[in-house]
């Protein structure tokens, strides 16, 4: 009977679903990261999440590059201030960032963050 019922699960599903439990399940295997609903603010932190939009806010003299990422379990804003982009950053990419973590009135955002590009 339960591989009855992880069929019906399956077709009943949507995409997005589909798509979350496949990033969450990545980013849970990513060692010496933390989900992002547990990551802790202003504290050093390493999160492993998908790319899922990016943005170039131009502003005179202050612009900077966002790129809103999730692990399934939340989203965060990575904001590289002084870049109109980044190669290879392109949505769907799987990443690994390293910096401080705060709470914003816009959400959870890291700026300047180390980055590298996972597989």
């Amino acid at each position: 009977m339960g591989a009855f019922r992880r069929l019906v699960r399956r077709l009943t599903e949507t995409d997005e679903e589909r798509l979350e439990a496949t990033v969450k399940e990545w980013a849970a295997s990513v060692p010496d990261t933390v989900r992002i609903a547990d990551a802790p603010s202003r504290q050093q932190v390493r999160l492993a999440a998908v790319v899922r939009r990016t943005s170039f806010v131009p502003a005179e003299g202050h612009e900077s590059l966002e790129a809103v990422l999730s692990d399934g379990t939340g989203d965060v804003t990575a904001v590289w201030t002084g870049r109109r982009g980044i190669r290879g950053l392109t949505l769907g990419k799987r990443m690994v960032l390293e910096g401080v973590l705060v709470d914003s009135p816009s959400g959870r955002r890291m700026v300047n963050p180390a980055f590298e590009f996972a597989t």
